[in-house]
């Protein structure tokens, strides 16, 4: 195993689990210099991604989403996979830990075994074995493949199942029937030792075991299904192929109920799971997309919509799709024998009990930490909480109690995806500032065979049709549109296959592209937004120029539009494969040129976000420039004063800046705003204008940190009443002067005010805790005080729920409030009256307050729409900065080496701005760790004896690339245009080109839409 280099760190990096965060921290790990063991206890990485249909709220295919990140994690040469490993014993220090790992006995050698599946048709178990991929609606053999798309892709047989392991009774046909002799029943365990320099936790979690509610029937009434079991039942590669089905009849269901917290916010769990509601509700939405007619009802009790697009997405369900929203928790479920249809008994809203019956009731059950986190918390010295989480701090939200061991996903705590990601980034970016010293010590750059060159021969197109599971082929006849493609001119070979992006696959398609001799290759399958640079690649791995390839998108243009109209798809696809084939034809091969890369960052603001991402890049060894437009570092952390936990902001905030201050790596620059930026990732040039004037700032890569502000408007007398205050201002008097509070009597605390709160806005995630923890304090100073919260939903989601539980056992009143019955404010006699209805009375309850309190929400920065167009990236419509895509890129920009944390983002806790400035961090690192980068390829070029030097393109160009030079023609830098187009479609001389997309390929690609088909 690697030894210590000449620094005494070691340059890699122990990683504990294969989920979607596991691999996210692999991959910025060794995209920035890092060799990373990453080790899975289960045979696949993956983790329970890989089972679900769709993501929410942009409605991406999880499976096309995870597909590429298995193959890159796969693929990339400076990750090694343990699977089916675990973590043994770990001895030695941050920057020399020696860890002790057990790879459990497949008995399939995994170098032997080719993936082929024999194994499994021929084993005397097969089809009896609970499958876990489908949740046990389906069986599998003894001897398996977790998934089509297991990487890796390497049999396993189970030692619980397999009969002559157990039973010693099995004439082992699938040993006998394997080619390549991969079974080794006498295959052992065997431990193996790795140094490195810091380790990464993140086993994920595991789903509660909904039997354990026995009042809910699930185990003993087939038609009671796990929100997991639902999501299998949604998916293409599911038991049913994609359809809703009764497993009592395998009869469509035609009323669903779904029943909330299941394994959360009760007497076991104390917090709630974060997930469950969004998940809930992104089903019901898919399966009225299966079965419009469909009635579905939610059983809830708060909806916690609190995450980027989460609120509108629950607006849409209930405006557009119908689903019916009921506040009450169901204590039990029976069964009607005759229909096998289940009685919801319950109380409706106004107090009535009603009985309902439903075809199918989902469970949405909670997270609980992994079966095996204790054991590996003690085998790695490390702490867990009361709940059996990783303990974390505050104010160090990814550090476990160990140092250099960071945690991330949620085994900190029940999260989403996107911040599952989020942590994950931000927890490579705490091991990298532990071992920067050794970067780049153990890797190696991944190599390519030399590039055929076939500019001399007639095209020999290869078409691949893909099924997706039944995400295409449960529509469209891929075999037709194979047979028809074999037939268009140009095309040597055209197949099917099951899924094209799986690892086996991949190496299947460069063994054909040297069988059939081809030098062009055209998938035809799902977005190329997600899956073109993964074919790219494989192109380039066979010898190919990678822009000889081409996609045709057959599943979200065919199967997906037209998923009731299987001939038009048909025929629809077969158009699409044409075009493509036209276009490929006229591709041609391009290059890209090496340019070296500025090490340097520019953080722009100087708030807990800003901060935390500068200095992890200093750590790192990165020069940083921190331009903030305020005189003074800190933002709104300085006007905080205490945390949820009671943690004191201001002495961190403190130290937080005395820390950067005294970088020598960091640049702080005050009073400062930025202009413009030009350039291109790995060689910006950022203006910004201070008191000593104007300046540039040379950087590879720019941080995003501007934060938020809390919204003061006029609602409920706010600026007219010296007793209304916000939030903010209350937290201020409750630290500077107590006495003056703990006078008031009557609190009323009204949630949810301003504009952002609003029917088609957004929830600000961080306000009903801080309204909570308000609460608290003001009945620890006076018991006798009365505290109102007038709330549509408390959403405490996570361990935020004991905040929740706290403050009712306090004595803290609640009321909810629907958005047409807002409460109403008024001063009678003086008084100054708060007048709310209540839902269970139906009459208005007037309060007496001394103390009005408005939760305001927070509101994007005063500036970001000026900065946004200086810097050339995207806001929301609610001014908030957009990510690239909401799940696998959510601190990324579009616009490559830019990223984006804390407030500028979306509202968010401290803990949650400091792990996304962390990430941030370590997505810029892997930018700036790189000695070179890549520019050119699909760029616009300008003809000169064409150009009338209109200024047209320079008008109209988004990123401002193009330039009149000397000679009075537009110019275009290779390195900085970013191939969108814009130009081209609009110069009137028709005197610019878009490599890879010219005209002659964008007629010919036209023309064949109108062919004849044969």
């Amino acid at each position: 195993m690697p030894s210590n280099d000449a620094q005494g760190v070691i340059g890699a990096v122990m990683v504990v689990g294969g989920g979607i965060a596991g691999m996210q921290a692999s991959l910025d790990l060794a995209n920035a210099g890092v060799k990373v063991y990453l080790v899975e206890s289960s045979p696949a990485i993956g983790g329970k991604m890989v089972q679900l249909d769709k993501t929410f709220p942009t409605n991406d295919c999880a499976t096309c989403i995870v597909s590429p990140r298995l193959v890159d994690v796969a693929r990339n040469p400076n990750i090694e996979l343990l699977t089916y490993s675990e973590v043994v014993s770990l001895t030695g220090s941050a920057g020399d830990f020696h860890v002790r790992i057990r790879e459990k006995a497949r008995f399939v050698d995994k170098d032997k075994c080719t993936g082929c599946g024999d194994c499994s048709r021929n084993c005397v178990w097969k089809g009896r074995v609970p499958s876990e991929y489908d949740q046990g609606m389906s069986k599998r053999a003894a001897a398996y493949i977790p998934f089509a798309q297991s990487v890796p892709l390497v049999a396993t047989i189970d030692p619980n199942s397999c009969l002559l392991l157990t039973r010693g009774k099995c004439a082992a046909p699938c040993q006998k029937k394997c080619g390549p002799q991969a079974i080794d029943f006498e295959q052992k365990d065997r431990e193996t030792e790795f140094d490195v320099g810091a380790v990464i936790v993140a086993p994920g979690y595991e789903l509660y075991d909904a039997s354990l509610s026995e009042e809910l029937g699930f185990g003993r009434y087939p038609n009671v299904l796990t929100s997991m079991q639902f999501e299998r039942l949604l998916s293409a590669s599911g038991p049913t192929r994609g359809a809703v089905l009764r497993p009592s009849d395998q009869e469509e269901p035609h009323k669903i109920a779904f029943i909330q917290c299941v394994g959360s916010r009760d007497q076991k769990h104390s917090y709630c799971s974060s997930v469950c509601c969004m998940y809930s509700t992104k089903e019901a939405m898919l399966a009225k997309e299966h079965a419009p007619g469909t009635d579905i009802t939610i059983f809830m009790m708060d909806v916690r919509a609190f995450g980027k697009g989460f609120d509108a997405y629950y607006e849409r369900a209930r405006a557009e799709h119908g689903i019916k929203y009921v506040r009450c928790r169901p204590s039990s479920i029976k069964e009607i024998p005759s229909s096998k249809s289940m009685l919801i008994r319950y109380q409706a809203e106004d107090g009535r009990m009603l009985e309902e019956q439903f075809d199918l009731v989902v469970l949405a059950v909670g997270m609980e930490p992994t079966k095996g986190a204790r054991a590996l918390a003690t085998s790695l010295g490390i702490e867990l909480n009361s709940e059996g989480f990783c303990r974390t701090g505050e104010f160090s939200p990814l550090d476990t109690s160990k140092p250099g061991i960071f945690a991330c996903g949620p085994f900190i705590e029940p999260m989403d995806i996107p911040d599952s990601v989020v942590t994950a980034s931000g927890a490579a970016a705490r091991a990298l500032e532990m071992v920067w010293q050794s970067r780049n010590t153990l890797v190696s750059p991944k190599e390519y065979p030399p590039e055929e060159d076939h500019s001399q021969e007639e095209p020999r197109i290869g078409v691949f049709v893909c099924h997706c599971g039944t995400n295409i082929a449960g529509v469209v006849d891929v075999k037709s549109v194979a047979e028809y493609a074999s037939h268009l001119p140009g095309v040597v070979h055209a197949e099917t296959n099951v899924y094209a992006c799986a690892q086996d696959n991949i190496q299947a398609l460069k063994h054909k592209m040297k069988e059939f001799g081809l030098n062009r290759m055209i998938i035809a399958a799902c977005t190329p937004r997600t899956h073109e640079p993964l074919f790219q690649d494989t192109m380039r791995e066979a010898g190919l120029n990678p822009f000889l390839f081409e996609m045709a998108n057959i599943r979200d243009q065919c199967s997906w539009v037209h998923s009731k109209e299987p001939d038009k798809a048909t025929r629809k696809s077969k158009d699409l494969v044409r075009m493509a084939v036209a276009r490929s034809r006229l591709l041609e091969p391009l290059y890209k040129e090496n340019l070296g890369i500025n090490s340097k960052a520019v953080v722009i603001g100087g708030g807990v976000a800003g901060m935390t991402a500068a200095l992890s890049l200093a750590e790192q060894g990165f020069g940083v420039s921190l331009v903030e437009r305020e005189n003074e570092l800190g933002g709104n952390l300085r006007r905080l004063r205490y945390t949820v936990s009671g943690q004191d902001t201001r002495a961190y905030v403190d130290s937080l800046v005395e820390k950067v201050k005294s970088h020598p790596l960091i640049d702080v620059m005050m009073g400062a705003t930025v202009t413009a930026l030009t350039g291109f990732v790995g060689n910006y040039k950022m203006t910004i204008v201070d008191a000593t004037g104007q300046r540039v700032l040379e950087h590879g890569a720019a941080i995003v940190a501007t934060g938020g502000r809390e919204y003061r408007g006029d609602e409920y007398l706010y600026g007219q009443d010296s007793r209304v205050l916000t939030q903010l201002e209350l937290e201020q008097k409750i630290a500077d002067a107590p006495d003056e509070v703990a006078k008031a009597q009557n609190v009323v605390m009204i949630q949810c005010v301003g504009p952002a709160a609003k029917s088609g806005g957004y929830c600000s995630r961080v306000c009903c805790t801080t309204s909570l923890k308000n609460a608290i304090k003001i009945k620890e100073m006076n018991p006798a005080a009365n505290v109102y919260v007038i709330a549509k939903d408390v959403r405490t989601y996570g361990f935020k729920e004991n905040i929740y539980t706290e403050a009712r056992s306090k004595g803290v009143i609640f009321l909810r409030y629907e958005e047409d019955r807002e409460p109403m404010v008024e001063v009678v006699g003086g008084k100054l009256r708060v007048t709310a209805d209540d839902h269970l009375l139906h009459e208005p309850v007037p309060i007496d307050a001394d103390l009005l309190v408005l939760t305001t929400g927070i509101v994007p920065s005063e500036g970001n729409d000026l900065l946004a167009p200086a810097l050339k990236v995207p806001i929301t419509k609610e001014g908030f900065f957009l990510e690239a895509h909401i799940k696998l890129r959510p601190v990324d920009f579009a616009s490559e080496g830019i990223f984006v944390c804390g407030l500028a983002h979306y509202p968010k806790f401290v803990e949650e701005s400091i792990g996304q400035a962390l990430a941030a961090a370590a997505r810029a690192a892997t930018v700036l760790s790189q000695p070179q980068m890549e520019v050119g390829g699909v760029v616009a070029v300008v003809d000169p004896r064409k150009c009338a030097g209109c200024l047209t393109c320079v008008r109209v160009c988004p990123y401002r690339i193009p330039r009149i030079n000397a000679m009075g023609v537009a110019e275009i830098e290779v390195a900085e245009c970013h191939g969108c187009g814009t130009c081209v479609a609009e110069c009137p001389a028709k005197a610019i080109q878009l490599k890879h997309h010219r005209d002659d390929q964008i007629i010919e690609k036209a023309e064949a839409l109108f062919a004849e088909v044969v």
